[in-house]
C-alpha cells in the first residue's frame, strides 16, 4: 500500500541506461477477447511429460488480483485482448485500507476508463502541511498553486479493486487459485503453472502481479525485498456523522518517528505512523494493542488531531507492517522478463511508501505493458511478444530504479534519529523544498490505447 507523504528527495536529472541481450523469438496465437476457461485434453507427447495429463491452455495468465493485476487485465481487455487472472484469495484482496493517487495514477485510470467512477467517491486533497514536533509549520503549500494539473486523492483499496473487476467479462478472475509451482523446459516454451487445487495451466504469457512476496519474481531470480529499518502502523478513522478536518496532507517529523493523516472521504481519515526498529519484531494484529503502541509513539507530540482519529479507527482497518524495498541494480538483478514471463508493480520493484507512489507506479506499469503487449498480440509476428516485454522493461526500468532509491533515501532523512541530521531536515531541507521538484515524478503522460470496439 502506498502511504502519501509530502516530500521528494531531489536528485539531479540522470539518464539511466541498461544493456539488453538479443531476444529469443517465438509467436503467440490469436485469441478472442473472452478468456478460454475450458478444460482441454492435450495429446501426450513422448518428449514432454507435462502434457500426459489434463492441462488447461491459456494465452495470457495474470497471477495476482491486486491493483497491478486487475489494471493490467483491464488495459488488455480495453484493447480487445483477453486474459485469465489467478487470485489466491476467496475474493478480492481489499485489505491495505487506503492508498494515495497523484495525477500520474489518475491519468492511467482515466485511460482505462474507470477514473470518473472512482474519482467521484473521494475527496480531492488541497495541499500539504509539514510540522515539527515542537508545533512549528516548516512548509505549507497548495497543489494547484504549484501545478494546476496536479490531482491528489486518497482511495480505498477495496473500492478501486471492485471498480476494476467490474470492467471485466465474467469468469476472468479465478479465485482460490494459489500458485504452487512454475516451470518451463526452455526459455521460448510455454510456461506451466500448477495450483494448490491440482489445476495445471499452460500459458503462452505469464504476468506476475502478486505483490512484494511474488513467487514468480523469486522463480525469476530476484532477491527477497530488504527490510529498511522501520515499521508502520496505519488505519482508517471513521466518523459516521462526518468530520471537519482540512482536506490537506499533514505530516509531523520527530526523532526516529513520523506521522501523517489526510481525509479519504467526508467520513473517513487515513493515518499512519512510521517508527525506527532494528528488526521487524513479532507480528501484532490486536487492534487495542496497536492503538496503544501508536499513542505511546506520539507521547509529547502536538498530535491531538491524530490521537482523536486513532480513537475513531475501525478495528478491521488498523494494521502494523515492516517496510521493505528492492533496488534493481543492473547486473545484480534479472530483467523484468524472462522469455514470456514478466513482473509488474511491487512484484518487480517494491519501494518504500515515502513518495506515496507505490500504487501510481504500478498503474503506470500496467498501462505501458498492456499497450505494448496488446499491440504485439495483434501484430502476429513471430518475435513481437518478447520484443514487447523487452520494450516494457527498457521504458520502465529508468523510472522505477531511481524512484525506489529516492524513496528509500528520503525515508532515511525523514526518519533519522541523528540530532544533526534532524536539525538540517527541520531548518534547511524541508523549508527550502521546491514543490514542483517534489512531485516531478508524477509527470507521466499516458499514450493512447488502441481501444477495442465491437
Amino acid at each position: 500500500m502506498a502511504t502519501a507523504t509530502a516530500y521528494t528527495f531531489f536528485f539531479s536529472s540522470t539518464t539511466f541506461v541498461r544493456q539488453y541481450s538479443k531476444s529469443q523469438q517465438y509467436g503467440l496465437s490469436d485469441r478472442k477477447c473472452k478468456p478460454n476457461l475450458g478444460l482441454l485434453m492435450v495429446k501426450a507427447q513422448s518428449n514432454n511429460s507435462y502434457y500426459r495429463s489434463q492441462v488447461r491452455e491459456e494465452d495470457i495468465v495474470i497471477v495476482g488480483g491486486g491493483i497491478a493485476g486487475l489494471a493490467t487485465t483491464v488495459s488488455l481487455h480495453r484493447q480487445g485482448v483477453g486474459s485469465l487472472v489467478l487470485e489466491q484469495g476467496e475474493s478480492l484482496r481489499t485489505g491495505g485500507i487506503a492508498l494515495s493517487l497523484y495525477k500520474n495514477g489518475w491519468r492511467v485510470l482515466d485511460a482505462i476508463g474507470v477514473g470518473s467512477d472512482i474519482r467521484s467517491q473521494f475527496i480531492e486533497l488541497q495541499g500539504v502541511i509539514i510540522q515539527s514536533v515542537d508545533g512549528r509549520v516548516l512548509k505549507a503549500f497548495n497543489f494547484k498553486d504549484e501545478d494546476e494539473s496536479q490531482e491528489a486523492r486518497a482511495v480505498e483499496r477495496g473500492v478501486l479493486l471492485k471498480t476494476l473487476a467490474s470492467q471485466l467479462p465474467p469468469e476472468t478472475i479465478r479465485f482460490s487459485s494459489k500458485l504452487t509451482k512454475i516451470s518451463r523446459r526452455h526459455i521460448g516454451d510455454d510456461t506451466m503453472l500448477e495450483l494448490a487445487d491440482g489445476t495445471r495451466l499452460s500459458a503462452k504469457v505469464v504476468i506476475g502481479c502478486e505483490g512484494i512476496g511474488s513467487p514468480i519474481a523469486k522463480w525469476m531470480g530476484f532477491p527477497e525485498p530488504k527490510y529498511v529499518g522501520y515499521c508502520s502502523i496505519r488505519g482508517l478513522g471513521y466518523f459516521p456523522n462526518g468530520h471537519s478536518y482540512q482536506n490537506n496532507i499533514t505530516n509531523i517529523n520527530g526523532s526516529g518517528v513520523r506521522a501523517g493523516w489526510f481525509p479519504v472521504s467526508s467520513t473517513k481519515i487515513y493515518w499512519n505512523i512510521s517508527f525506527k526498529r532494528d528488526s521487524p519484531g513479532p507480528k501484532i494484529s490486536d487492534p487495542d494493542e496497536l492503538r496503544k503502541q501508536s499513542k505511546d509513539l506520539l507521547r509529547g507530540w502536538p498530535a491531538e488531531t491524530l490521537l482523536n482519529i486513532i480513537d475513531h479507527t475501525l478495528d478491521d482497518t488498523i494494521i502494523r507492517a515492516p517496510t521493505a524495498d528492492r533496488w534493481l541494480w543492473p547486473g545484480l538483478n534479472p530483467l523484468a522478463y524472462s522469455g514470456r514471463v514478466v513482473v509488474v508493480g511491487d512484484a518487480w520493484h517494491p519501494m518504500t511508501p515515502n513518495l506515496g507512489q507505490g500504487a501510481s507506479i504500478a498503474l503506470e506499469d500496467s498501462v505501458v505493458l498492456g499497450r505494448k503487449l496488446a499491440h504485439a498480440v495483434k501484430s502476429g509476428s513471430s518475435s513481437s511478444v518478447e520484443e514487447a516485454l523487452e520494450s516494457y522493461e527498457r521504458e520502465r526500468w529508468p523510472v522505477v530504479f531511481p524512484l525506489a532509491i529516492k524513496a528509500n533515501l528520503l525515508g532515511e532523512v525523514l526518519q533519522t534519529r541523528n540530532s544533526i541530521v534532524g536539525y538540517f531536515r527541520d531548518n534547511i531541507f524541508i523549508p527550502r523544498l521546491n514543490p514542483q521538484s517534489m512531485f516531478k515524478h508524477t509527470n507521466f503522460d499516458v499514450q493512447p490505447l488502441g481501444l477495442h470496439t465491437k
